[in-house]
């Protein structure tokens, strides 16, 4: 497994900023469920939990990520 920089447009990106944007698109529809099961108003701090789903999503593609390469 090997995580190298890429060029975009002359600027040097870490491979794990794509895996970020791809993890906080997911959140959005993800966020938008749980608060409409009413998930968020269950837990003891809101911004905590979507910040630990955030880890667990982003943490999930960066393993995906790694085992394909």
């Amino acid at each position: 497994m090997r995580f190298t920089e890429f060029n975009l447009f002359g600027v040097y990106v870490a491979p794990v900023v794509p895996m970020m944007v791809a993890a906080w698109l997911l959140m959005l529809p993800l966020r938008r469920i749980a608060g409409r099961l009413g998930l968020l108003s269950l837990v003891w701090h809101p911004s905590l939990f979507v910040i630990a789903l955030y880890t667990i999503v982003l943490s999930v593609i960066v393993l995906c990520v790694g085992m394909i390469r």
